[in-house]
Formats: C-alpha cells, sequence, structure tokens
C-alpha cells in the first residue's frame, strides 16, 4: 500500500480539496483507496458524506486498542471508503505522546489495513506537532498545497525540515492552489516556486467557485463538474501525483 499525506503548515489552502478529488481520481483508477481524515473539523469526512465519528475515539485508535477495521466506512462511490475524522482528534498529540514510539502510531495504524488498500491518502490538520511527524514518517508522498503569496516559500520549507527532521524516506511535492492567472502577483509567485524548488507539480490548481461548491454537493468537483479548467487541473495533478507513487492512470 503506498500512503499519500496532503499536509501543510497553514490552514485554508484547498488541501482537504485536493484529497478528496486525488481519493476519488484513483479509486476510479481501479485503486482500493482509503482517505484519513486526522482533522477535528472534518471537513473531508463531511465532503465524502461520512459521519464524524470514531467508535472509542482516536485515543483508542492511535494508542492500538481498537480495531482499525471496524472504524472504516464504505463511501457512495466503489473503491473508496473512508476513515472519518472525529472531535477527539483536538487531543490527539496528547494520545500520541502517552504512546509508545509515539512519531509511528500512524504508521502501526496503516499496517492493519495494508493489505486492503492499494492507496492510503491521509488529510492532515495544519501547523506542526507531533502528529505532523507521524503523517510524514508514514507517507510515500507528502503533497504541500501552495498558494502564491510571498509566505509560500517559507512554509513549503517548513515543510521539508519537519521531514528532515522526522527522518521520513518520504517525497515532498508541492503544488500551487487557488492561482488567479490574472493577478501579477500570483503569476510572479508562479514563476517563482517553480524555478526554485525541483519537485513542483507542473499541474496548477485554479482559484474557482466550482471547488467552493463541494461544500453543497458534498462531492468532489471532479464527479460533479468533470468538464470544467479545475476538474482538469486536478486529473493532471492527481497524473503527476501517481507517476511518483508508481500508481497506474487510466488515460480517459
Amino acid at each position: 500500500m503506498k500512503v499519500l499525506a496532503c499536509y501543510g503548515v497553514k490552514g485554508g489552502v484547498g488541501k482537504t480539496a485536493a484529497a478528496v478529488n486525488l481519493a476519488w481520481l484513483s479509486a476510479q483508477d481501479h485503486h482500493r483507496t482509503l482517505l484519513w481524515d486526522l482533522d477535528s473539523q472534518a471537513a473531508a469526512t463531511f465532503l465524502l458524506r461520512g459521519k464524524a465519528k470514531v467508535k472509542g475515539g482516536s485515543t483508542k485508535l492511535l494508542q492500538g486498542r481498537s480495531e482499525v477495521s471496524k472504524t472504516i466506512r464504505a463511501t457512495p462511490d466503489e473503491r473508496l471508503d473512508l476513515l472519518p475524522a472525529d472531535t477527539s482528534y483536538l487531543t490527539a498529540d496528547l494520545d500520541l505522546d502517552a504512546a509508545k514510539r509515539s512519531e509511528d502510531r500512524v504508521t502501526k495504524v496503516l499496517n492493519e489495513v495494508s493489505d486492503d488498500y492499494d492507496l492510503a491518502i491521509l488529510d492532515g490538520a495544519p501547523g506542526m506537532s507531533l502528529m505532523s511527524l507521524n503523517l510524514v514518517r508514514a507517507a510515500d508522498v507528502v503533497l504541500v498545497p501552495i498558494v502564491p503569496s510571498p509566505l509560500s516559500l517559507r512554509t513549503l520549507d517548513q515543510v521539508v525540515d519537519i521531514a528532515g527532521r522526522a527522518e521520513s524516506h518520504a517525497a515532498v511535492m508541492a503544488f500551487l492552489s487557488m492561482v488567479d492567472p490574472r493577478r501579477a502577483l500570483h503569476r510572479d509567485v508562479v514563476e517563482l516556486l517553480q524555478g526554485r524548488y525541483a519537485d513542483v507539480a507542473a499541474s496548477v490548481i485554479p482559484n474557482s467557485a466550482t471547488v467552493e461548491r463541494m461544500g453543497q454537493r458534498r462531492r468532489p468537483v471532479v464527479a460533479t463538474a468533470a468538464n470544467t479548467n479545475v476538474a482538469a487541473a486536478y486529473r493532471e495533478l492527481w497524473a503527476e501525483v501517481a507517476a511518483r507513487l508508481d500508481l497506474a492512470v487510466v488515460r480517459r
């Protein structure tokens, strides 16, 4: 099983939208896919029409005192399952700190279902924490959304630093999110970022009201608005991510 962690230091940058759309595309490409919502805000759980409730709470799950398979729920889409969020993730760092090998608890949970899935996508909460270390240590690829602002490079540097301190084997891959090509500042940051780092996705996710409407429809953009520019951008991003994870993509 491959593991993709969608993670960023800053919130509100399109992380969850990317996680949900990439998970749906993975399932459409016939990969058995699990999306694990590790954010107490439960946005990914909501968008996949799940209920934000983990049997026994996150404490038992992260400390290995509950059976993972019993917390996983099917979604309306074939081959796409959800490990939902729970408000108890607010205290996840305390739960992790109390466990043995606290930096590898997410990896241990995933190991229990590794034979059941081809890809696990982790939607982590923003910020820097013990959970952040867990995410980057569990992942094969850490996907970092970057909005076109002068502080974007700093947040990417922070994720790279976290991965280094965690002694993670994961590759850190950035992608540009919420881009408005009409704005000169956005164009400048896009050019600077893609020129400075080797592993920045060529695909750019545009700023789009279609993405905002995901909350109304509770469905991925790639499922409800397949012919839009933003859906095409997510498909391009998925192709790049899948290539790094050595997963097949069905050409359409």
